[in-house]
């Protein structure tokens, strides 16, 4: 019976300890431990068991020494606990939570739930709140918004944030407490975009540098992410050089200034050119105001353009003109210089206000004329390669820099000017004689027609008076045709040397430009270099002939060939046109005369100066009944008086023909004369 009890005395210390020592290792670490080891009953069982083990079993010794050395090292330990376990062992030890592990009160556990809400921040689902990065790699980054558990956003949605570290406040969306998972769902992209159109307005406003990821290229520019916004940035607004590719600057986060937004349409222009505007205008004032004429700087071929090209001097840009690259002629500066490449320039002059300056390249190499042959004079001849064509000449390079013009007028003796392409063209090797040598304005004209003799020096010679020559038409006036009779020997056909018979109106009606045709020389004006020539002189004037023939009375067959308001021109034999009135062309029957035809004129006037006879057809007529008349007067005995009177009656008739309208008829009833010759035929007849 006594080991028996020794043994459960041994069994239940070692239990007891046991227990103790598994109770008491959480009180050190959590503050609630404590509270609950004041309550729990663990101590007091353990000191009841020793003082029933000591009352029951005071004779064995052995046993005491072994509880006592096991005991010994409890009590040691929990010294602090010997007060409470004096205390009345508790009733309701709840033995099975303990075996369970709670080793929480209920009240206790609502205290530590109560606290532990209350360290949380109340948040809802839907709105923007502050978080603090906690953590974070290539593909997401972890957010404590102090709630009961963290956020995990995308690394994508801070793109245009590269310099995102632990400890950064950044603004997140509340999309979801807790999902199927338990897990926390917020983003920062729904943040941004929530606030980002009062910012983006804010920072036009305030002139505010904002952040902007650049998403991708578009045309005339680039597509910039601000706040969660897409917005344009223009290649003009790129930078203040121009940018060749566009590409270099996609998936890159830059600083922009928003300089333009359209309420209506949501669109937001960004400027990056614009926040180092002012710092390169502080810049272009320093250097300018360093900047001396003839100072030699280093600069990088920036643009080139067909006019000429951009120099960056290290923020102020100049600009080289096409003709101070070079001494010799340049057709594109590209043929100079290229971009990117760094060149010495010279600085010609520069305006302070408009910040312009003007650079040469060309300054910094002696000037070609300097080396030109001192022994070259005027009239020397010279051979040079035509490098510039123009209509009014051609531009002969020399030596290298070194240009002439020859004129069109000094190409050729003609005075007949045409166009300097008709003499030559670009890359042509010609010789050339010097008329003129201007060292101090580096001006030289030359000439090629003085390599040939002039063909005026011996003009009165070869062209004489009265020579005759077959000429070239070059071209026609109102007044005659220009005819070139060899090259640098022209002349002038007057419109009345043309024909001795045909009335011309203009040239073009006798000849035609390019065809030949025979000339004489009627005078020579060697100073003016001008030669009147006849074509119709070939031939002896047929109007010496035509005096004879056509001769006033005369009556000869002609054919209307033109009808006129005032007239009609009728062609005669031999080639001579004379010319009829209306009042003069009217028919016996007192019809008019058409065109084409072929009827009886007779002369009532020729002029030998002016080429002019004057025909008509009624006339005829009209001389006949007259005669008539006459004859029948004479045969009735009328006295010399009424003969007198006939006579100045037909005078009288003579002046009404050249003034009665063309459609005046003449009838036998008008005249008395003529009645009483009908009755007298009429007699005769019946006898």
């Amino acid at each position: 019976m006594s080991e028996e009890l020794k043994n459960e005395e041994t069994v239940s210390a070692e239990e007891i300890q046991e227990t103790a020592a598994s109770v008491e290792a959480p009180a050190v670490e959590e503050k609630p431990v404590e509270e609950v080891q004041e309550t729990t009953p663990v101590e007091e069982v353990k000191a009841e068991t020793t003082e029933v083990a000591e009352e029951e079993i005071p004779a064995a010794a052995p046993v005491e020494e072994v509880k006592e050395e096991k005991a010994a090292p409890v009590v040691a330990e929990e010294k602090p606990a010997e007060k409470p376990a004096k205390a009345a062992p508790k009733e309701d030890f709840d033995w099975e939570s303990y075996e369970k592990g709670e080793t929480y009160g209920d009240v206790s556990k609502e205290k530590l739930i109560e606290t532990y809400d209350q360290s949380l921040s109340k948040i809802n689902d839907r709105e923007v709140v502050i978080g603090t990065v906690t953590s974070l790699n290539k593909r997401e980054v972890v957010i404590n918004i102090g709630y009961k558990s963290d956020g995990v956003v995308s690394m994508a949605e801070f793109r245009y944030n590269p310099d995102l570290k632990v400890g950064d406040e950044v603004e997140v969306y509340i999309e979801s407490q807790e999902d199927k998972k338990g897990q926390l769902i917020l983003s920062h992209k729904k943040a941004r975009a929530t606030r980002s159109w009062d910012r983006v307005n804010a920072a036009l406003e305030s002139d505010e540098i904002v952040k902007g990821y650049v998403k991708c290229r578009t045309k005339g520019g680039m597509i910039v992410d601000v706040f969660g916004i897409e917005a344009f940035l223009p290649g003009s607004q790129i930078d203040v050089k121009p940018i060749r590719d566009y590409d270099v600057f996609v998936d890159k986060t830059m600083e922009f200034k928003v300089v333009k937004i359209n309420q209506e349409f949501k669109n937001v222009v960004v400027s990056h050119k614009a926040l180092i505007e002012a710092e390169l205008e502080q810049q272009k004032k320093e250097i300018i105001a360093k900047l001396e004429k003839g100072q030699v700087l280093e600069g990088v071929v920036k643009n080139i353009t067909t006019y000429g090209v951009f120099i960056d001097l290290g923020g102020v840009d100049g600009l080289i003109h096409i003709t101070d690259l070079s001494w010799g002629r340049v057709s594109h500066p590209e043929e100079v210089v290229k971009l990117d490449e760094k060149i010495n320039v010279v600085i010609l002059d520069f305006d302070d206000e408009k910040k312009r300056i003007a650079l040469g390249l060309k300054q910094l190499t002696p000037h070609p004329w300097d080396a030109l042959d001192e022994n070259l004079k005027v009239g020397d001849i010279v051979k040079g390669k035509v490098v510039v064509m123009a209509d009014y000449g051609a531009f002969i390079e020399i030596a290298p820099g070194v240009e002439g013009l020859i004129h069109v007028s000094e190409m050729s003796w003609t005075q007949h000017l045409r166009s300097a392409q008709d003499f030559m063209k670009v890359n042509d090797e010609v010789d050339a004689i010097i008329l003129t040598l201007d060292r101090d304005e580096r001006k030289m004209s030359l000439g090629i027609k003085q390599l040939k003799s002039d063909p005026w020096e011996d003009i009165e010679t070869k062209y004489a008076i009265g020579s005759k020559h077959t000429a070239k038409v070059r071209n026609f006036t109102n007044f005659g045709v220009f005819v070139e009779i060899e090259e640098g020997v022209e002349g002038l056909i007057h419109i009345s040397d043309l024909s001795w018979t045909k009335k011309i109106k203009h040239p073009s009606e006798f000849t035609s430009i390019g065809a030949e045709i025979e000339v004489q020389v009627l005078e020579i004006d060697k100073e003016n270099r001008r030669l009147s020539l006849g074509h119709k002189q070939l031939e002896e004037n047929p109007w010496d002939v035509f005096e004879t023939l056509f001769t006033v009375g005369s009556i000869h067959e002609g054919i209307v060939i033109e009808l006129l308001d005032k007239g009609a021109v009728i062609s005669l034999p031999y080639g001579v046109e004379g010319f009829a009135t209306p009042k003069h062309l009217v028919k016996e029957d007192g019809s008019q005369t058409q065109l084409d035809e072929k009827l009886n004129f007779k002369v009532i006037e020729f002029n030998k100066d002016s080429k002019r006879i004057i025909l008509s057809h009624s006339r005829i007529f009209e001389d006949e009944q007259r005669a008539e008349a006459k004859k029948d007067k004479e045969a009735s005995g009328e006295s010399a008086p009424a003969e007198k009177k006939t006579v100045k009656k037909s005078k009288k008739e003579k002046e009404e023909v050249l003034q009665q309208p063309a459609m005046e008829k003449t009838t036998l009833g008008d005249i008395s004369e003529l009645a009483e010759l009908k009755e007298k035929m009429e007699g005769n007849k019946e006898e």
